[in-house]
């Protein structure tokens, strides 16, 4: 319902870095934390966690008043779920398994109103503020300010990233090291692994060549994500909600012992 400019996209265009999370607790009070401490965006991740209900909506709710960028993860079968997500008030969408430029034309055709793309019609959604703030206004807002990104996580996407990252209305990709290294026949994620690192290489050169961006689970630690920024990335996902609450209860349970020994 909020007709706002989308802070992720005015960043990304003014070359600003933007700094974000995964969020898998579903938690509204977690997105609005998120918000407060100045995050850009949080991706809500229905890929991996099968909450297609009004959690979502709840989600969205809470991201709007704090202030932070939600961004999906779909599925990409679905001809519908990013119009779904957008009628709910999704700040973006990221479709997984994207292959080829065919599979990316198609999630920008799903995304989009004609006559860019194939998007339903209906002003009765939280987005067109159920009608009220529906209209003309609100389909021009859709197609400038959403958020059209795209998985790259395979041998089959790294070989066609360029074509990828080349079609009109991708705005940017998000590297999955996990799922191409098990595409790679290696068995469990290595982003350590030669080939994944080329992958991420190649994936951040075909962006920049068409004024685009990379988004990267980066982790927390200070040094690493300095050497993803000095490699050209411009999306930061920092450690999800629940690596960072394990890892700092860890830690700070760990130094404790080691002070009482």
């Amino acid at each position: 319902m909020l007709r706002n400019p989308n802070k992720v996209r005015e960043k990304l265009v003014n070359g600003e870095p933007v700094i974000g999370t995964v969020a898998y607790t579903w938690s509204p009070t977690v997105m609005e934390v998120a918000g407060i401490a100045g995050l850009d965006f949080v991706r809500i991740d229905c890929e991996h966690a099968w909450r297609q209900d009004e959690m979502a909506d709840h989600l969205i709710r809470a991201a709007a008043l704090s202030g932070v960028v939600p961004i999906m993860r779909i599925d990409r079968g679905s001809p519908y779920l990013a119009m779904k997500a957008f009628e709910i008030g999704a700040g973006g969408i990221i479709a997984v398994d994207i292959d080829t430029p065919e599979d990316a034309e198609a999630v920008v055709k799903q995304s989009k109103f004609p006559p860019i793309g194939t998007r339903g019609y209906s002003g009765q959604c939280w987005s067109g503020g159920w009608g009220a703030k529906a209209g003309k206004e609100w389909i021009e807002w859709s197609d400038r300010e959403l958020l059209v990104g795209v998985m790259i996580e395979s041998p089959e996407a790294i070989k066609n990233v360029e074509e990828i990252m080349a079609i009109e209305g991708v705005d940017f990709a998000l590297y999955g090291p996990a799922d191409y290294s098990m595409s790679l026949g290696l068995r469990y994620p290595q982003r350590n692994h030669p080939e994944i690192k080329d992958g991420l290489t190649k994936t951040i050169a075909a962006a920049q060549k068409f004024n685009k961006s990379v988004c990267y689970g980066v982790g927390t630690d200070l040094e690493q994500i300095t050497k993803f920024k000095e490699m050209g990335l411009t999306m930061f996902e920092l450690g999800s909600d629940i690596a960072v609450l394990r890892k700092t209860w860890n830690s700070l349970k760990k130094n404790i012992e080691k002070q009482s020994e």
